[in-house]
């Protein structure tokens, strides 16, 4: 951990007021009207407070349905970015889900409230401590955050239920198949940088990865090794 210092997380962030409740029900009607269906994952969005991942700046805008900048040059991603991938995920009670892209811990945060446990790894040092007191902050025990290269995942604890990768590549790493189980499902943005990704996921079946193109989206790239600063 870093020795700088930080001042603890206000306990009242972990709360809503009346006027942001009114706010996140709109949210979670506007994220249902966009097409997202699935109950579990818009409950989960629905009790992790995102005002706790976002910079002080930026809490009045939590519950607003855009990406907002985070630490390390990083971004939180908008809620219904956040739905569209855990529902092509489909986190289930009981699962080892592993994340590459932990960013400010948000997206981990909902998963926690599906699954059994969640690995999360990011390349910034910075981000994952931030992660970490929040996630204690949350009382979420279940996830298990550290440094790493998303591209390498995270064998010590392979083989997993379920891999998302919020970064995209040209095409999926390899070694992250290769910690995925058996009927085990992995999404991933997959394209060339700077233009429109396709979502995809890849199911390892009986005869092998079945691959289900989900649609368009726009990711960031995911970045090799692990950063020599922050």
């Amino acid at each position: 951990m870093s020795d700088a210092y930080r001042p603890p997380i206000d306990p009242s962030i972990l709360s809503l007021d009346e006027e942001e409740r009114v706010r996140l029900a709109r949210l979670i009607l506007g994220l249902r009207v966009r097409g997202l269906r699935d109950m579990t994952v818009l409950g989960a969005i629905e009790q992790v407070p995102r005002k706790l991942f976002v910079t002080a700046e930026d809490r009045h805008r939590a519950l607003n349905d855009r990406p907002l900048a985070i630490e390390c040059g990083q971004t939180i991603p908008a809620p219904s970015t956040v739905g569209t991938l855990l529902q092509a995920l489909g986190p289930a009670p009981g699962q080892r889900v592993l994340e590459v892209g932990t960013g400010s811990g948000y997206m981990a945060a909902v998963i926690a409230r599906i699954a059994g446990t969640v690995f999360t790894l990011d390349r910034y040092r910075t981000l994952v401590e931030l992660a970490v007191e929040r996630f204690a902050a949350l009382r979420a025990g279940n996830v298990v955050a550290a440094v790493g290269d998303g591209f390498l995942g995270w064998p010590d604890h392979a083989p997993f239920d379920r891999i998302l990768v919020s970064g995209s590549a040209p095409e999926v790493p390899a070694a992250l198949l290769e910690q995925l189980r058996p009927e085990g499902a992995l999404v991933m943005p997959v394209g060339a940088a700077g233009a429109p990704q396709r979502l995809l996921r890849l199911t390892r079946g009986d005869r092998g990865l079945v691959e289900e193109d989900l649609g368009e989206i726009r990711a960031v790239p995911l970045v090799p090794g692990r950063a020599q600063t922050l």
